[in-house]
């Protein structure tokens, strides 16, 4: 949570604001494992992180791609936005998630320290559930019904 106090004098609590990027290459995804220096450390995610101060939420979810990655952005798609106030693993820093999708463009570097492995998974061949972080296996199955379903985007709700 932020901790913030507005102009009248009230304080509150805000929550973070954060992007998540399904990034595909063919008919796979990519997923990090997360460092195990990190919240969810050894569990399989999707690129992803905070907005920082001054950038929008495209220049994050890029920016964020690139440094866990090492891949360059193409075709950048907004998913879903998450609001749920009880995601899961989150509840000392409650988090609003911005979802897209996207290719794989280039590669032009290597992950961060965050991410300790990286590999192409096909859908039919992903991990568990529960060795995913947080709950970005629901934000691949929420990709998967809009593929087979042809939902308008963004999916809200």
């Amino acid at each position: 949570m932020i901790n913030c106090i507005f102009e009248n004098g009230n304080k509150n609590s805000l929550r973070h604001a954060v992007v998540n990027v399904i990034i595909l290459k063919g008919t796979k995804i990519l997923l990090g494992k997360r460092s195990e220096k990190i919240i969810e450390g050894s569990k399989w995610g999707l690129a992803g992180g905070f907005i920082d101060r001054d950038e929008t939420i495209i220049e994050a979810a890029e920016r964020e791609v690139f440094e866990e990655t090492g891949y360059k952005v193409k075709n950048l798609v907004l998913l879903t936005v998450v609001s749920n106030p009880n995601r899961p693993n989150d509840a000392d820093r409650q988090n609003i998630a911005f979802v897209f999708f996207c290719y794989a463009g280039e590669k032009e570097g290597n992950s961060d320290w965050e991410v300790s492995d990286q590999q192409w998974f096909s859908f039919d061949d992903l991990p568990k559930k529960e060795e995913f972080s947080f709950d970005h296996y629901e934000f691949v199955k929420t990709y998967l019904k809009y593929k087979k379903e042809d939902l308008p985007l963004p999916i809200l709700g």
